[in-house]
């Protein structure tokens, strides 16, 4: 069993910063390809960022490019997201998930179904 527990959401004015964290138990942490999506209210679950098991491979959702930036320390069992340039429509929960078994096509990281794990969720607000 593989918990992910994501750490880091808070409130911010619209231009900040927040810094996201998400722990991964597991001694194969090394192995997964790793993702965040994100869920505004009453609206579907969307992905932001991916990051492949290696940290050489990153994709990004076109409305984070640029200001987001996904990254990973094995070391740590630990994949951060950080958040630049917040907009009021970034306003969600952010999730972080697990794909244990990753095929090594970078478009997949985009889909929801890749992924075997999923962390309970951090709420990030920007206020305008």
């Amino acid at each position: 069993q593989v918990q992910l527990v994501e750490s880091g959401g808070g409130l911010v004015q619209a231009g900040g910063s927040l810094s996201l964290s998400c722990a991964v138990s597991g001694r194969a942490f090394s192995s997964y390809d790793m993702g965040w999506f994100r869920q505004a209210a009453g609206k579907e679950r969307e992905f932001a960022a991916g990051i492949s098991w290696s940290g050489l491979t990153t994709y990004y959702a076109d409305s984070v490019k640029g200001r987001f930036t996904i990254s990973r320390n094995n070391a740590k069992n630990t994949v951060y997201l950080q958040l630049n340039n917040l907009k009021p429509e970034d306003t969600a929960v952010y999730y972080c998930a697990a794909d244990t078994l990753p095929t090594g096509t970078i478009a997949n990281m985009a889909l929801i179904t890749e992924y075997d794990y999923w962390g309970q969720g951090t709420q990030v607000t920007v206020s305008s």
